[in-house]
């Protein structure tokens, strides 16, 4: 069951989301939103643009991007790497408490 700890988004253009990048990001942030137990959505929008984000999103909070992906194809693991070390930072800042439970499950999973 999800908790209250926050959401990971995806945002890419409709024009990417048939593209193996977006795969990569998608698989790989929906994984870490599992390990965490977080809710997880991508969200598409109807402009050209070719950068891949991901962002955490905490209740009210302003999402802080953790993520992006130009140009280059990444892999799955590299993605999940990028994420999980922004997760860990983020488990520091006084704003995202909830994120200080889960410290050990984003350590473990390397």
């Amino acid at each position: 069951m999800l908790d209250n700890s926050g959401k990971l988004f995806v945002y890419a253009s409709t024009f990417t989301s048939r593209q193996k990048r977006l795969k990569s990001v998608s698989v790989a942030a929906e994984k870490m939103a599992r390990l965490l137990k977080l809710s997880f959505e991508i969200k598409t929008f109807n402009e050209h643009f070719k950068p891949i984000y991901v962002y955490y999103k905490n209740g009210d909070e302003e999402p802080i991007p953790i993520y992006c992906s130009n140009d280059a194809q990444s892999d799955i693991q590299e993605v999940y790497s990028a994420l999980r070390n922004m997760m860990f930072v983020l488990s520091f800042h006084p704003k995202h408490f909830a994120l200080r439970h889960v410290r050990k499950e984003i350590i473990q999973f390397s």
